[in-house]
């Protein structure tokens, strides 16, 4: 018997040593600029970015990250809550998943009942607001409402509560007395039905109070009750009779109730009332933040609202003069285009074109760059000369403080120590604009993968021109043309090109798109020479190619779509 225990011991020891979470390996970097939601408990402030969490305790002012390193899905987050009661995070997604997170535990619990279910379509299922009411959480749902036992960690009824039972979008939901309100779209209007019934799951027990589109409803210390219309105007609900308050200038974005005060956010102002509607603060954007606020949340004898673009800041409710930022250290954006590893440094660029190599609708972002010393540098779009679609990253081997960061619109910007200096384009140097017949004033530089070759030089790809390759020479800064129309008849047969790699003996070969396979090119003293690899009969499966590596031998390995 111990004859055969031993070999089945020894086998099984391979699967018990690599059965282990390897999750404290990794670290994570991720942007906390753009932020969705802010909530309070357990004296901090918690802050969804797109696909990450934050929180800021206001005691320690310390900040804890909550991210996939953790074991969250990466997901769009769209609405985030904090449960006093059971200690725990609620967190909402497009998709229609939920994940809980639990204090001082680092497990994730992942709810997939609504991404599951196949009545509802996928586009139905955004969770739009969390509603906690002794241990039930009610969920509000582009379908309708479900409903969560945070006690029992399952989910209940879902109530489908349009017309004759139908799927409608709830926006929000709050109970006030004895009712459970919802706030829906497509014409359903502001509803109610009794908390406590029974049989909420039937639509007739639902009581129509007025038609329209709401964006919000919110009771405060239950003895207000208040209703947001997508008009911009916001009622409050005496006798479910709703009287006109106030019109805003721009739309509501978030409305909450919190220690007595009804906090509403719209994209330019954070608007703080006491229970009876009486104004306690107004925050205006500052010339300081240049941005768009998203949500906010009162705590103490603070505000903290949600940013687009500087994470979450802080400021007094009776002197909103005086900002603090409060965010951890991050990139730009949190849906990185093209990546750079060199000099202990990491550059990232944001993009982007899709996979037909079409830049449109352009984009507007910097770049970012990991330092030596752990921290993110952040250059703005405002300090790249407007440069538009960044992607490929080239680090310059005999200088690694010069880089070179393609435009997919705009050209070539040359960066310097770190500081953008030059915009290379059409009017500047060897780079030229695509040219539509219909339209001779149209200018559009698209500059894609780059790559330094021994001698430093800087070899680029352009798409939709004649001449698709170049070359500048940072010592003398002269430009050269390189056409590849022996593969390529016409400027606009190719969009352009998803790689460039150069040989030892100096070919470069580059990713020609998704028609024409590789090319390989070399100057050849002056007699160039040209070669595309694409057809069957040149033993490639597919012309449309991604990726290109050289390996140590010089064997060139292919990436194909």
């Amino acid at each position: 018997m111990l004859k055969k225990l031993i070999p089945l011991i020894i086998c099984l020891f391979p699967v018990v040593q690599f059965a282990q979470n390897y999750s404290a390996l990794w670290e994570g970097h991720f942007s906390f600029y753009n932020i969705k939601d802010v909530v309070k408990g357990n004296n901090k402030i918690y802050a969804a970015s797109e696909n990450a969490i934050f929180s800021y305790d206001i005691e320690t002012n310390e900040l804890e990250e909550l991210t996939t390193i953790h074991g969250l899905s990466g997901e769009l987050i769209s609405t985030i809550h904090y449960s006093e009661a059971y200690e725990l995070l609620v967190i909402g997604y497009e998709n229609g998943l939920i994940e809980i997170a639990f204090d001082n535990d680092e497990k994730i619990l992942t709810v997939v009942d609504i991404i599951d279910k196949p009545t509802i379509p996928p586009t139905n299922k955004r969770i739009n607001h969390f509603n906690e009411y002794g241990n039930l959480v009610y969920i509000s749902t582009n379908y309708g409402i479900s409903v969560y036992n945070l006690e029992r960690q399952e989910f209940g009824d879902t109530y489908f509560i349009g017309d004759l039972g139908n799927q409608t979008k709830v926006i929000q939901t709050t109970v006030f007395g004895d009712f459970l309100y919802a706030a829906c779209q497509g014409g359903s209007g502001l509803r109610k039905a009794l908390v406590t019934s029974p049989n909420l799951i039937d639509y007739k027990n639902w009581q129509v109070i007025t038609t329209g589109d709401f964006l919000a409803v919110e009771a405060v210390e239950d003895t207000n009750l208040y209703a947001v219309r997508t008009d911009r105007r916001m009622y409050g609900v005496v006798n479910d009779v709703l009287n006109e308050l106030v019109l805003y200038t721009d739309p509501p974005l978030d409305v909450k109730g919190a220690d007595g005060n009804l906090i509403v956010t719209t994209k330019n102002n954070v608007f703080v009332y006491d229970a009876n509607f009486n104004v306690v603060s107004q925050i205006p954007l500052t010339s300081e933040y240049k941005t768009t606020y998203a949500a906010a949340i009162v705590f103490l004898d603070h505000v903290y609202i949600g940013t687009k673009d500087f994470g979450v800041i802080k400021t007094s409710i009776v002197t909103p003069v005086v900002f603090e930022e409060i965010h951890p250290d991050g990139p730009l954006l949190n849906r990185p285009f093209s990546i750079k590893a060199y000099a202990n440094k990491l550059w990232v660029t944001f993009g982007d074109y899709d996979l037909f190599y079409n830049p449109y609708p352009l984009n507007s972002f910097g770049f970012s760059q990991l330092t030596d010393d752990d921290t993110w540098l952040n250059t703005p779009y405002s300090d790249v000369f407007g440069a538009k679609c960044l992607n490929a990253i080239a680090v310059n081997p005999f200088n690694t403080n010069q880089v070179f960061i393609s435009s997919f619109f705009s050209g070539l910007l040359e960066v310097n120590d770190d500081v953008p200096t030059v915009l290379y384009n059409q009017t500047n140097s060897g780079l030229e604009s695509l040219i539509l017949p219909s339209d001779p004033n149209y200018i559009d530089v698209r500059v894609g993968a780059s790559v330094f070759d021994d001698d430093g030089n800087l070899w680029t790809t352009s798409g939709l021109v004649d001449r698709q390759l170049k070359s500048y020479n940072i010592s003398n800064k002269q430009w050269k043309s390189y056409t590849l129309n022996e593969v390529i008849p016409e400027a606009f047969d190719n969009n352009g090109f998803a790689d460039i790699v150069i040989g030892r003996d100096e070919t470069k070969w580059v990713a020609a798109g998704y028609s024409y396979g590789v090319i390989g090119f070399n100057e050849n003293n002056g007699n160039t020479l040209v070669k595309g690899l694409y057809k069957e009969d040149d033993n490639m499966p597919t012309g449309f190619v991604t990726a290109l590596a050289l390996d140590k031998r010089d064997q060139l390995w292919i990436g194909t779509f």
